[in-house]
């Protein structure tokens, strides 16, 4: 990654100073880097005497509610659940600081709220193409594993931290070690020379990195182990293309009691076989198919997302989504549509 800019940290330290409301903010359904950045945010905030309000889209998946104290819980609200409180919090706020997402699209139904809010307005995100006429001041830059990563680095350039681990705040520490942890799929992808001082530095400064693990792997229900068996041995499918795809339809969703979050993972277990070059999973949700794809090295991920399945996202991960009527007429079409769709994109990929 680059330098991180001393200017611009320097404003962002201005900005945080003079602000007199502040709202962190993150995409629709909070993950490990979602919601992990966000609560560092808030806990260095603390540290310095500021006080903020976390607004949530909707509920963060349960391996993650060991983030949350009882502290941080009074400053979380959840538009999903409490849409007058949280729109109210974005009104009022003089700054509103957004983590992990490009373009206020990514947050749903705050999308209007947002972008009319006359707050000024913190981007720091590692994705591509970034919304830059929302916001005042940006922080982009996709060679970082994470959002938390980048804000890591951001943190460590303030003189509050002066470089020095230890000085973060304990909470924002594991939050911090959280959310890249899952972003990189435990050190699996999108792993950055710059990831690996982060986690040397965390560790250093003491971060349990070892209950981090047994919080976020070691607390799954037994359906999702069989969900998961299930998925692999009766859903995938692996094309003459070197795709593979899985369709998890609503009705599996509730035979086996699939909560936010339980199929987080998932996508990446096709790539371990030898000859697949990308994994799809599409999962069907209330109004849409949400999309997540994976791929080795070689074969884009985001450029499939972009042009296949309203999404985008990092080379080697991405997400999406297919809309009806749109793109397909029911679920049943989504097979037919990913084997079409992925033969023209894998043919232009070997012509390269």
């Amino acid at each position: 990654m680059q330098e991180i800019d001393l200017q611009m940290t320097n404003r962002l330290n201005i900005m945080l100073s003079e602000a007199k409301s502040i709202v962190i903010t993150t995409h629709m359904k909070p993950d490990g880097d979602a919601l992990g950045s966000s609560l560092a945010m808030h806990h260095f905030l603390r540290m310095n005497g500021k006080s903020s309000r976390v607004i949530l889209p909707q509920r963060q998946p349960s391996n993650l509610d060991f983030l949350i104290s009882e502290e941080s819980r009074n400053h979380i609200s959840i538009h999903e659940y409490c849409k007058e409180e949280a729109e109210e919090a974005v009104s009022s706020a003089d700054l509103i600081i957004c983590l992990d997402f490009n373009a206020f699209h990514r947050t749903d139904g705050m999308e209007s709220v947002l972008a009319g809010s006359k707050a000024a307005k913190v981007l720091i995100d590692h994705h591509l193409n970034p919304d830059r006429e929302s916001f005042d001041l940006i922080f982009s830059e996709t060679q970082v594993s994470s959002a938390s990563e980048l804000l890591f680095h951001i943190l460590m350039a303030m003189p509050q931290i002066g470089n020095d681990a230890s000085k973060l705040p304990a909470e924002a520490a594991v939050a911090l070690m959280t959310g890249m942890t899952t972003d990189t799929n435990n050190f699996a992808n999108s792993v950055f020379p710059s990831t690996l001082r982060m986690a040397s530095a965390l560790l250093e400064a003491g971060t349990d990195r070892d209950m981090i693990i047994s919080m976020l792997y070691n607390r799954f229900s037994e359906s999702r182990l069989r969900l998961m068996g299930h998925m692999m041995k009766d859903l995938m499918t692996i094309t003459s293309d070197d795709v593979a795809y899985i369709v998890l339809d609503r009705a599996t969703q509730l035979q086996y009691q699939v909560a936010e979050g339980d199929t987080e993972g998932f996508v990446n277990m096709p790539l371990s076989i030898e000859s697949v070059r990308m994994s799809i999973l599409v999962k069907e949700d209330e109004d849409r198919m949400r999309v997540s794809i994976r791929s080795k090295k070689g074969t884009s991920a985001n450029r499939c997302a972009r042009l296949h399945f309203n999404g985008g996202g990092h080379e080697n991960a991405a997400g999406g989504k297919l809309l009806i009527p749109n793109d397909i007429a029911s679920i049943s079409d989504v097979a037919d549509y990913i084997e079409k769709h992925t033969h023209t994109f894998m043919t232009e990929e070997y012509e390269k």
